[in-house]
């Protein structure tokens, strides 16, 4: 993990500091789309992408790989305005068939598993010929559930991350780095 960093000037009130940069993620979203294009090298990969944490993140990946693949989106919600977990709830299903194709779910963090336990549990009955999950970040601390994700970008600590899509109340998605939120920002 890099060096943390101060956060630009007009941050600092709500982001503690930068815990992954713009370089880093950019160096190691190119490593995982390597990783990706190996394995599903001569495979028909249908790419399954959770809104709406994922979007810059998989942005990113697509841009680095090059073999064909299909992109499709599922809604999932457990947040709502808060930071604790609460009832998942599906809100988009898949509009492409996963059945007999490669399935590459992506994911902005994997923490407590439930999200991803949920959706690969919903994505197996479609009867899939492979599935995988790739996630940006990774809190093994806050593991609930008994899922594994195979490609990860970054092992994070149990900190509030924001940034690259991931947000407090739909806010800091935009940012372009990795950042820990200030806890009197979301106590």
């Amino acid at each position: 993990m890099p060096a943390t960093t101060p956060p630009p000037d007009h941050l600092r009130q709500e982001v503690q500091n930068v815990l992954i940069g713009e370089t880093e993620i950019a160096e190691r979203v190119r490593e995982l789309a390597a990783e990706i294009e190996r394995d599903y090298a001569d495979k028909d990969l249908l790419m399954v992408a959770l809104l709406t944490g994922t979007v810059p993140f998989l942005a990113d990946l697509m841009r680095h790989i090059t073999l064909p693949l299909r992109l499709d989106f599922m809604g999932v919600s457990s947040y709502g305005d808060g930071t604790a977990p609460g009832e998942l709830v599906f809100t988009k299903d898949l509009r492409l068939e996963a059945r007999n194709r490669d399935v590459l779910l992506v994911d902005d963090i994997l923490d407590t598993g439930q999200t991803l336990h949920a959706v690969l549990g919903k994505l197996i009955d479609l009867q899939p010929r492979s599935l995988k999950a790739c996630v940006l970040l990774e809190k093994t601390s806050r593991r609930q559930e008994k899922v594994t994700a195979n490609y990860v970008g970054f092992e994070v600590p149990d900190e509030f991350v924001v940034g690259y899509g991931l947000d407090y109340a739909e806010r800091y998605r935009n940012l372009p780095f990795i950042g820990v939120l200030k806890p009197e920002v979301y106590s």
